[in-house]
């Protein structure tokens, strides 16, 4: 506790940021806000939300129930926790739930009942012969889903929904490649409220992987480990040049592992990062976009990536650990990029560390080695081959165990593990509505064949080329992530996209990641940048300066996939040795290309030449082969001989 007390006195005589700078960090990614309930209401919903979870967790592991009830059962107590939790409008009251709200979390538990009831004949007629009855649950299920979108996790993804809903009604109309036959309204939501739409595969992903490993983020915050990450970072580069910027980095690969949300974890590790940055001098702007670009960052960090990635192994069909395993490197490139942009920024700026008289010590921080054990034992287990349920859950109580070695204050006893469980279920519900939307958009493209007929629309605009193909895959992934959630954005650009990409040959895995990494990014892509516009709100920085920054800083990102797709060593792919080598020389293309952004190389200031130069050099290095390295490497080995070489005789 100690180290943790002291990492905010680092943090303290900085700038502090505003009152309420949570909340409208948190805002930026939420559509509305959070009620405070208290009396039956806030205990109703904090003892459901527990069993929620436990249920959950005893299903995954002990006794398997049926997958659509399961699902249901998980999207319509979610929702009830949602309604309860989130206002319909930012002027509601926030100690109250209103009387539409208890009808619509009323209307959620009888739609679970009916499905478990007539489960047995909906397998049968969903979407072929549906009963009146059907219409009124599809219909009515439908809108609870985007209701609860709307609230959660903001209008665009139910904006896009709708306007694919329409699709479906008025294809007969429509030109070209969207021309389709329509669709009834009664066989419409009977489909798409079935094991074919909502309850589909992205509501599985969210009903399995993504809710287990919640809980086994927030038990690891709640044994204090996330405390433990932080601490480890600061006191590993905290007195380095920059220091503050760098921990800002180092804290993103350490907790951005444990959290699938860029906001989030720019709202966890920001709190401490941004006042350090601006005590020793960083201005708001930067400090901010050093933030949001590497908390971006932790949604493609292994073990735990991003919601999307869960997806990804159940659209494939490959155990998640391969998934893992090929982001190391991409990853890797990542914070090497930003933790080289950050050094680069402070020598230009003449920054320091903080002092490290006033960091917490190596030794005292490593006294806590043992919160890293539920992480190291989940990786572990899924390198043995244990399942991914069973390693969350066995990490889970890894946590527990962790907890009772920080002394009595911090162990987890059994209203801190309810509270755990509680607190669970409230950071699930926005993602369980991202899902359970996101399969609103899955299902029609699958009813209405618009899937294969994008595909053909990609593989005409591309012709042969694959590199056009991917530049429109990009964009694509990059627009719907603009004000859509991560796992949403994938998951639709997968959908549409990725088959086209198949169709011309692009290896799955490659295409997958490929779409994946952009819908990430494009939370610091302007110009609707949500982490970048997060963390600007905590400090108070011009969001669309912050964003731009951060554009720079992630710069190696936008290139990278590429990379992956010309070389698929960069996937850990291949003979070691060669993938040792290609990631030697993207790692100093990378630098490289961080030097030319930044406009300092060779130990000073550099013109718009030299950064040409060094640009094309870095693009170079980053494509794997002999010829491009030796000329990669060339162009930066002689522009810093050059720069160098001037530099000594002007000072002659």
């Amino acid at each position: 506790m100690g180290d943790v007390k002291q990492a905010a006195a680092v943090a303290a005589p900085a700038e502090p940021l505003a009152a309420d700078a949570v909340d409208k960090a948190m805002e930026v990614e939420f559509g509305g806000r959070t009620r405070a309930l208290t009396g039956f209401m806030g205990q109703f919903v904090y003892w459901l939300g527990a069993a929620y979870i436990l249920f959950h967790l005893v299903v995954l592991n002990i006794h398997p129930i049926d997958p659509w009830v399961f699902r249901t059962i998980h999207l319509c107590i979610g929702s009830v926790i949602g309604f309860a939790m989130y206002a319909a409008r930012r002027g509601d009251s926030l100690d109250t739930i209103p009387w539409y709200d208890l009808l619509m979390m009323a209307a959620s538990v009888g739609i679970m009942f009916y499905i478990a009831v007539n489960l047995d004949d909906l397998l049968f007629r969903a979407g072929v012969l549906p009963t009146q009855w059907d219409l009124v649950v599809g219909l009515a299920g439908t809108f609870l889903v985007l209701e609860l979108t709307r609230r959660s996790a903001g209008a665009a993804l139910p904006i896009l929904s709708l306007i694919f809903i329409a699709y479906s009604f008025v294809g007969p109309w429509m030109p070209g490649v969207l021309r389709h036959s329509g669709i009834t309204a009664d066989v419409f939501f009977s489909y798409i409220y079935s094991m074919q739409g909502i309850h589909g595969i992205t509501l599985d992903v969210s009903s399995t992987y993504i809710i287990l490993f919640i809980a086994f983020a927030c038990f690891l915050q709640t044994s204090k480990a996330g405390d433990f990450f932080n601490d480890l970072a600061i006191a590993l580069v905290g007195w380095a040049r920059g220091g503050p910027a760098k921990v800002a980095v180092v804290s993103g690969i350490l907790f951005g592992t444990i959290s699938g949300s860029a906001v989030g974890n720019v709202v966890a590790s920001g709190m401490i990062t941004i006042p350090m940055m601006r005590r020793v001098g960083y201005d708001r702007q930067t400090a901010a976009a050093i933030e949001a670009t590497s908390s971006t960052g932790g949604q493609i960090t292994p073990p735990i990536m991003g919601a999307g990635a869960f997806i990804m192994a159940e659209i494939l069909g490959i155990p998640y650990t391969d998934i893992a395993v090929a982001a190391i490197i991409p990853t890797l490139l990542f914070y090497i990029a930003c933790y080289v942009h950050c050094d680069l920024h402070a020598r230009k700026n003449n920054l320091h560390g903080i002092p490290r008289n006033e960091l917490p010590s190596l030794g005292s921080v490593f006294r806590r080695w043992y919160l890293l054990v539920p992480l190291v034992m989940l990786i572990v287990m899924l390198l043995m081959g244990y399942s991914v349920f069973r390693a969350g859950s066995v990490g889970i109580i890894a946590a527990i165990i962790a907890s009772w070695l920080s002394g009595r204050e911090h162990a987890m006893g059994p209203k801190a593990i309810v509270d755990t469980l509680a607190m669970s279920a409230r950071e699930a519900v926005q993602l369980v509505a991202i899902c359970a939307c996101a399969g609103i958009i899955v299902g029609v493209i699958a009813l209405t064949g618009l899937g294969g007929r994008f595909s053909n629309l990609v593989l005409g605009i591309a012709g042969e080329s694959k590199f056009l193909a991917l530049i429109f895959a990009m964009l694509i992934a990059l627009i719907l992530g603009m004000g859509m959630p991560t796992t949403a954005a994938y998951a639709v650009a997968a959908s549409v996209v990725a088959p086209g990409l198949a169709q011309m040959g692009v290896e799955p895995l490659t295409a997958h990641l490929f779409i994946f990494y952009y819908a990430v990014i494009s939370a610091i892509t302007p110009p609707v940048a949500l982490a970048s516009f997060a963390a600007a709100g905590m400090c108070n920085a011009d969001p669309w300066k912050t964003s731009f920054i951060a554009l720079k800083l992630g710069l190696a990102t936008f290139i990278v996939p590429f990379m992956f797709f010309f070389g698929p060593e960069l996937l850990m792919r291949g003979d070691g040795l060669y993938i040792a080598e290609v990631f030697a020389t993207a790692s100093l293309g990378v630098f490289v290309l961080a030097s030319s952004t930044e406009g300092w190389y060779a130990g000073g200031a550099i013109g718009w030449p030299a950064r040409a130069i060094l640009f094309v050099s870095a693009l170079l290095l980053m494509i794997p082969g002999l010829i491009t390295d030796a000329l990669g490497l060339a162009g930066a080995v002689l522009t810093y001989a050059y720069l160098h070489f001037n530099r000594r005789r002007a000072a002659a």
